[in-house]
């Protein structure tokens, strides 16, 4: 972890992982932009601002720190965010669920570096991300491997995700990090609608987890929560960021329509304008590759 940030090239970024997740679900005809375009800042200071140890080259070091993406389905995002890291060509993103592609629907660690677990199943993201950092704990050392995992809100009406949440501040896990993508938003309306999970801080902190709560498109008030939750030392900590569901296209944001449909052309094209790529065309339905993954 640096001691600090260059935010204008996190910013810079930030705009680079949202035209990339424009582009490949347009390219693919389906997935889940909303979810993905929220967690950009998140994913963008985590990886380009410092807070997470990871080498592109050498993708299974074992002193790299471990993101999990709990929250599967905004792959668009993990897929835009290690491709700028380097782990693949940028190329490759619109290849994003064709039949044989390394971008699946899900993340598959199996297929692509970088992806520490397949996830999609949500609320196992915490468990997994629980049962990693007690192993890398053990024997303890201040050098341990950090393990950060990011959770949707309407996930943490899953069970197991408070089962986690138990185990990993009873085992004093203070080498792991849930963010908590906060958009107030999931597929079926509003998640106090749905199934209201209350006060998320409160919560976690009453089951006693260090909490921190952000401005999720923020990128300072990220960097410096993050690092914060990093250096804490007496168990396990949480950032919930507070973000818009489909955040930097306007006919996106706060829309639970836009969960899991991918734009049109002149939907992409609109899209593009709005988040500043001058010259860079929209993607058209010739450039599509023919054979797509249905999920």
């Amino acid at each position: 972890m640096r001691d600090s940030c260059n935010f204008e090239a996190v910013q810079a970024k930030v705009a680079a992982l949202r035209t990339d997740i424009v582009r490949m679900i347009t390219a693919a005809g389906s997935g889940h932009p909303g979810g993905s375009l929220s967690a950009v800042e998140i994913m963008a200071t985590l990886y380009f601002g410092g807070v997470l140890n990871y080498d592109a080259e050498n993708p299974k070091a074992e002193a790299r720190d471990r993101f999990i993406l709990s929250k599967g389905h905004a792959a668009p995002v993990l897929y835009a965010t290690l491709a700028n890291a380097g782990y693949f060509p940028r190329e490759e993103l619109t290849t994003l669920r064709a039949f044989g592609s390394r971008l699946q629907g899900h993340p598959d660690s199996l297929k692509l570096p970088g992806v520490e677990v397949s996830t999609g199943s949500l609320g196992q993201g915490l468990s997994i991300s629980s049962g990693l950092a007690y192993a890398l704990a053990f024997p303890a050392s201040a050098q341990s491997p950090t393990v950060f995992t990011l959770l949707g809100d309407g996930e943490l009406q899953e069970g197991q995700v408070w089962e986690a949440a138990m185990f990993a501040a009873h085992y004093r896990l203070s080498n792991l990090v849930a963010i908590i993508d906060n958009n107030e938003l999931q597929i079926d309306g509003a998640v106090s609608e749905v199934m209201d999970v209350r006060d998320i801080s409160a919560k976690l902190s009453s089951f006693g987890w260090y909490v921190l709560e952000a401005d999720g498109h923020d990128v300072r008030a990220l960097y410096k929560e993050l690092t914060t939750a990093k250096a804490h030392k007496e168990g396990p900590a949480v950032v919930v960021a507070h973000t818009v569901k489909g955040k930097g296209v306007s006919f996106m944001e706060n829309q639970c329509g836009w969960h899991g449909k991918a734009p049109n052309a002149e939907q992409c094209a609109a899209a593009l304008d709005e988040l500043c790529a001058p010259g860079e065309a929209a993607l058209s339905v010739s450039d599509r590759p023919a054979d797509r993954e249905v999920v």
